[in-house]
């Protein structure tokens, strides 16, 4: 989750505990902030008593109190802003202000995210709703609380599905608000690096573990491929739906960082909930039947928009290509440096005593996927994946990934 730091109050008032410790970045941002929105409401609105949020190399995000308004604005909003140099392209501002603009088209009850309530291509700031103080899902997984995470695991991936029915067949308006707003260098952020993955990664598990792929391995490669421009099963997606960044509210689940937003095929975000959360090294396992309880979760939400997905012979062949393409994707990533330890916390706010080694992830992920593969009766599959858990077995020893914290 891409929320940083806590601005200094610029208005004139006393400065709240601790704001001396600010950096400059975020009381830029905070001024940048009053600008814009009095560019947008045609009158200054003052913004005080900023909250330091964390963030990322990239952004600066601030929670403000509404000072003074002549608007009937929230009692707070959240300020993000890009540090990026200005005269370089950022498509991670793009992506993410089109995003929040889409959602805030939509009606209050379809918006599974904070409203866009005002933003600027020249500063690159977004001005969005406050969703409060809610738990994430990291909170509940890395708590000890079973149940409450079992909860909110089927929560996020009910919202998901939710999020995906919402947004279906709105490739076009997306597609609309970029025109106005930039280019990107690409629709889908994974499309490059993707298919590096599928086609480099063979010949680095030869030369990392000895694991030769074959042919059958490697037209299951090729069909992961097509989703990435696969015209069927579109719909908008988050692109980092890790567990920091998704709020469990009084509301549901609401979805944050929309750095790499972007329409793409919906199989690509179900996969998720198999591997889980592939494109975050913070991730431990998930107890038996979790994965099954949270597709149909997902299921559920889906099929009143695709009625097909409702069936097995069309959904289960496409969530294996999708699960495949991101365990290829991960290691691809990750193989060259899984000697080194633990992997990063799952968020700025938590230290889990023991952290699972990206070896140890990596074994997990290639073993799910040759279980799966195995119950498809996709034997090629299987076949290369035990290879290579057994590859990375001899390197690196055995491996087993634990639970998420509170499932233990």
């Amino acid at each position: 989750m891409d929320i940083a730091a806590d601005p200094p109050d610029v208005t004139g008032e006393s400065n709240p505990d601790g704001a001396d410790d600010l950096s400059p970045e975020v009381f830029e941002a905070v001024a940048t902030a009053e600008a814009v929105l009095k560019a947008r409401f045609g009158a200054r609105i003052a913004l005080s008593e900023p909250d330091d949020l964390g963030g990322s190399v990239r952004s600066v995000v601030a929670r403000v109190r509404v000072a003074s308004s002549p608007f009937a604005l929230p009692r707070t909003l959240v300020v993000k802003r890009y540090v990026a140099p200005t005269d370089q392209p950022c498509d991670s501002f793009v992506r993410e202000a089109v995003s929040y603009q889409l959602f805030t088209a939509l009606s209050a009850e379809d918006r599974m995210c904070p409203e866009l309530f005002a933003h600027s291509t020249d500063t690159r700031l977004l001005v969005l709703e406050d969703l409060g103080r809610a738990p994430t899902l990291a909170d509940k997984l890395l708590g000890n609380d079973s149940r409450a995470a079992e909860r909110s695991l089927l929560s996020w991936a009910r919202s998901l599905g939710r999020l995906h029915a919402t947004t279906a067949g709105r490739e076009a308006d997306f597609d609309a608000l970029l025109r106005r707003l930039d280019v990107v260098s690409s629709k889908d952020p994974l499309t490059v690096e993707g298919r590096a993955a599928l086609t480099g990664l063979p010949e680095l598990l030869e030369s990392a573990l000895g694991v030769s792929a074959s042919s059958g391995a490697l037209d299951a490669a090729e069909r992961a491929r097509g989703l990435l421009t696969a015209s069927r099963h579109r719909a908008f997606s988050p692109s980092d739906s890790c567990p920091d960044n998704n709020l469990i509210t009084s509301r549901g689940v609401r979805f944050l960082d929309f750095e790499g937003g972007c329409v793409r095929n919906i199989m690509l975000d179900a996969a998720y909930l198999r591997v889980p959360f592939p494109s975050c090294w913070c991730s431990f396992a998930l107890p038996s039947g979790m994965t099954e309880a949270m597709l149909a979760a997902w299921r559920a939400e889906v099929r009143s928009m695709w009625p097909d997905l409702d069936e097995d012979p069309v959904l289960m062949p496409k969530l294996l290509d999708a699960q495949l393409f991101w365990v290829w994707l991960a290691t691809w990533n990750y193989l060259p440096s899984a000697t080194e330890g633990a992997v990063g916390a799952i968020g700025v706010r938590h230290a889990s005593p023991v952290l699972p080694s990206r070896g140890a992830v990596l074994a997990g992920r290639w073993r799910r996927l040759a279980e799966d593969a195995a119950l498809a009766g996709v034997d090629a599959v299987a076949e290369h994946a035990e290879a290579v858990v057994a590859g990375l077995e001899r390197r690196f020893g055995e491996m087993d990934l634990p639970l998420y914290p509170a499932f233990r």
